[in-house]
């Protein structure tokens, strides 16, 4: 039984359907994008690498308007499960380069070759507690992503006025059809290498409380 879900979940012709139904379904948001600019300008004039930070709860709403950094060839990480497949597959066809690996598995190899990436592109994103959660716990990656690379760190958050919610570790956020969406993306964080692990810790710490605090921030979009 293992093995046909495997099957199915690699299958050209299912990832092409996601990929497909999520392009459809996405058209019925009404996007209102906030902050962009405070990233994007420096981006595109060549001066800072800009690696964007996302809550696994809340990717989903942003696939479609994230096909517009396509041309930048951004790059993203993505575990070795078989969900993770389909989303590496959908990754792919909206433009996105996809490095496969996580904390709990391939993920030394998949560290170095998004630092490679990063490095070359400038621009990447990476969903900083997953795959499995707990949710909101920052994982080290992405800081030492963000050393390795000199890049700025800009989280992102996304909400909806109305959704559903999976019985999930991160309640995965489903925006429902024709509702309004709200992309956010933080002000830059610059978090320069450390020299011990202890000054590491504090950096990933405070990462998690601007993320916390954000999206404390963007659920009450809709008050």
């Amino acid at each position: 039984m293992a093995f046909k879900v495997n099957r199915i979940f690699s299958a050209k012709m299912t990832q092409w359907l996601l990929y497909k139904f999520i392009r459809i379904y996405s058209f019925t948001f009404r996007l209102e994008v906030q902050n962009e600019e405070a990233w994007l300008d420096g981006y595109l004039d060549g001066s800072e690498s800009i690696l964007l930070c996302v809550y696994h709860q809340q990717f989903f709403p942003a696939i479609r308007y994230f096909q517009n950094y396509k041309k930048y060839k951004p790059g993203l990480m993505i575990s070795m499960s078989k969900d993770g497949e389909l989303i590496s597959a959908v990754a792919n066809r909206t433009g996105w380069t996809t490095v496969r690996g996580s904390s709990s598995k391939g993920g030394l190899e998949a560290l170095r070759g998004m630092i490679d990436h990063l490095g070359e592109h400038r621009l990447a994103a990476h969903i900083i507690d997953g795959p499995r959660g707990p949710f909101g716990v920052v994982k080290p990656g992405a800081i030492r992503l963000a050393h390795a690379t000199n890049a700025y760190i800009v989280p992102f958050y996304a909400t909806a006025d109305r959704a559903w919610y999976a019985k999930s570790w991160d309640k995965f956020l489903f925006p429902k059809p024709f509702s309004k969406v709200i992309l956010r993306f933080g002000d830059k964080i610059k978090l320069e290498q450390t020299d011990t692990e202890e000054a590491f810790g504090e950096h990933r710490k405070a990462l998690e409380d601007i993320m916390f605090k954000g999206n404390e921030s963007i659920k009450r979009a809709f008050d």
